[in-house]
């Protein structure tokens, strides 16, 4: 597999446990919810903007994929697929990414709160903030990322 970066930071093959021609999808260092993902187009690109038609097409073709093979696995009543494209909307790492996150009735108090969960996603900063699923949401190891894409990957096996 050729080497490949989310943002600036290299990416350990081991995280990735989907690939199309142009995207891929890999686990989160810091996870809202059980199965919150990254699609991101394999070309480094700061803006949805900046894509070529046949990425733009390949990444939310990609999303779909994902998120159908994700829905009964975490037995999602919903998802939020959720692009912050560019610093003021929120998006701490500088290359195009959707976030998936599977859903479930009262995994937040308020429905909205996901939403500012998103937007205190910072990669390189330590926070305190209040979650159902990780309290203080600290980055996950290599090991567990790992662990997550492999059980992942096989949902795709057989596609």
């Amino acid at each position: 597999m050729k080497t490949q970066f989310f943002g600036s930071f290299l990416l350990n093959p081991s995280q990735i446990f989907f690939e199309s021609a142009l995207s891929l999808a890999i686990v989160n260092l810091k996870p809202i919810v059980p199965g919150h993902v990254l699609i991101l187009p394999k070309r480094v690109v700061p803006r949805l903007s900046q894509l070529t038609n046949d990425e733009y097409s390949d990444l939310f073709h990609s999303v779909r994929i994902v998120s159908n093979a994700l829905e009964p696995y975490y037995s999602a009543d919903a998802f939020n697929i959720a692009v912050q494209d560019g610093k003021e909307a929120g998006q701490s790492v500088y290359h195009v990414h959707v976030h998936i996150l599977p859903r479930k009735a009262g995994d937040f108090q308020r429905n909205d709160d996901i939403y500012e969960e998103l937007d205190n996603q910072k990669l390189n900063e330590a926070y305190d903030i209040k979650n159902p699923f990780i309290e203080d949401r600290k980055p996950r190891s290599e090991s567990q990322m790992a662990a997550e894409a492999a059980i992942l990957k096989s949902l795709f096996t057989n596609s």
